[in-house]
């Protein structure tokens, strides 16, 4: 063998070898550094939706996306509690992840080609499969969207909502006269001042509001009708590979919990005698999945143990359980008719 043969060789057998330890383990990555020297994550919410991401009166904060901010907190700091919880209005919650004041956002935040392409930010996972709809008082005798011709609507302002409603006015030539503003809040509360005889944002949004804030419920329906897609779910930074593993790899393992019908009630049972390959995978009482995300084994237990499976969450926050009731739709699981797919944990 040449040198120049026997250096190729070496260098292949070095790139093999460095490619099967990195496949072990997984350095952790600077937000994670950043997290356990903190001792907290940072969780960019929205100013307030009920069901999703809203404080009480004594300022505790419970929502499906807050409960995905418990769940990395377990995961990464072994405690749920270990979370900053940050308000930020839809102008606002870009530049406070882009601009490093937030580790990740978990709010009402729609998943789509700009939004993905061109702010420097990586979407995880979808947690809620949503569409737009719109609020509106039954005293306008109103059944459809497609009866809001000439209709003011009352939408906010630097969302895809905002743009949705153009594309729908405009396709179905109804001549919508848009009422912009800049909350959320300040929307919702034009609607029932009659200054519009709509309100639009995600059906899932109209039914908090409608349960929460309309002064009499039962005057307001919303509309069958959906617009347009909407999936929400946890953002990130780009540039940070090792904590977008995490953040994604968390919400499939609350998933997947679901799956494999594991929940808050009988994980620790289960961690202890469950003798299926999968359960044991994803509990770390078998496998060490965690040390490929740069966590330890019990990762994705401590998640599941602080707020349960993901149907625990859903039904809990948004569906039967909860205030909205909402049905789970396309948020049931793949294999009982939904979109809720996650990749297996192993």
């Amino acid at each position: 063998m040449t040198h120049s043969s026997m250096r190729t060789s070496l260098a292949t057998f070095a790139a093999v070898l460095a490619l099967v330890c990195g496949t072990t383990s997984a350095h952790a990555g600077k937000t994670l550094d950043n997290i356990r020297q903190n001792g907290k994550v940072q969780c960019g919410v929205s100013v307030g939706v009920a069901g999703f991401s809203a404080p009480d009166a004594k300022g505790n904060w419970s929502g499906l996306d807050v409960d995905i901010c418990k769940a990395l907190a377990a995961a990464v700091l072994s405690d749920p509690a270990k979370v900053n919880y940050v308000p930020l209005n839809s102008q606002q919650r870009f530049t406070g992840l882009q601009s490093g004041q937030i580790d990740v956002l978990s709010r009402n935040t729609s998943w789509t080609l700009t939004r993905d392409a061109s702010l420097g930010l990586n979407f995880t996972a979808i947690t809620y499969f949503d569409g737009q709809g719109f609020l509106v008082g039954k005293k306008y005798k109103v059944t459809s969207a497609k009866q809001l011709k000439g209709a003011q609507v009352c939408v906010q302002s630097g969302t895809t909502t905002e743009k949705n409603l153009s594309d729908f006015s405009r396709a179905n030539k109804l001549g919508i006269k848009p009422v912009v503003y800049d909350s959320y809040e300040a929307g919702f509360k034009a609607l029932f001042s009659g200054r519009c005889q709509a309100y639009t944002a995600d059906a899932s949004a109209l039914a908090s509001i409608r349960n929460k804030e309309a002064p009499n419920p039962d005057d307001y329906l919303v509309l069958p009708d959906l617009i347009s897609k909407e999936p929400l779910g946890p953002v990130v930074r780009r540039g940070d590979d090792d904590w977008f593993a995490i953040v994604k790899w968390t919400v499939f393992a609350l998933q997947e919990a679901e799956e494999l019908g594991i929940n808050h009630g009988n994980v620790d049972q289960l961690l202890k005698t469950s003798q299926d390959p999968s359960v044991q995978r994803l509990l770390g009482s078998a496998e060490d999945a965690g040390k490929l995300l740069g966590l330890d084994k019990a990762w994705a237990y401590r998640a599941i143990k602080a707020v349960g499976n993901y149907g625990e969450v859903f039904e809990r926050n948004v569906g039967a359980q909860s205030p909205l009731k909402l049905p789970r739709g396309a948020n049931r699981l793949w294999n009982q008719g939904g979109l809720i797919y996650p990749p297996p944990v192993r």
